[in-house]
């Protein structure tokens, strides 16, 4: 059994919550919160982390060559190529920021426009967009 001796320990009425508080942001620093590195997949354009993109681009081009096979002749896409971007810095890492811009470009070069309003899709959502999409009248 561990005995405390009686003159290291305050009563906790003796202590108001507002002390308390005080006493423990006194103790503890800021700390920042960072978000891990994530890159952009440049098939659909979401972000992965580090790890998972590596895991998720075969799966998602392969969806991709699913999903365009399903689509009528007039609306199927050359596959994405993948963006060569090498920029390399001080320390020898790749410039995720350039990475990610470059991938983003590219899953967005995927979309198509609509020949009424000009909006773009993806292949199999400017079908049905197409279903409700009405040319303007002239009043």
């Amino acid at each position: 059994m561990i005995t405390v001796p009686m003159w290291s320990w305050k009563p906790v009425s003796s202590l108001k919550i507002n002390d308390h508080n005080q006493m423990v942001r006194k103790h503890l620093k800021p700390t920042m919160i960072r978000r891990p590195p994530t890159i952009v997949c440049y098939i659909c354009g979401r972000e992965y982390g580090t790890k998972s993109i590596a895991i998720h681009e075969p799966q998602c081009l392969k969806k991709w060559h699913n999903e365009n096979n399903l689509l009528p002749k007039e609306l199927r896409r050359p596959e994405p190529k993948k963006p060569e971007v090498r920029t390399i810095t001080a320390k020898g890492f790749y410039d995720l920021d350039a990475l990610n811009e470059a991938a983003w470009t590219s899953a967005q070069s995927t979309l198509v426009p609509c020949a009424v309003c000009g909006r773009t899709f993806l292949p199999d959502r400017l079908i049905v967009h197409q279903r409700s999409c009405k040319p303007k009248v002239a009043k």
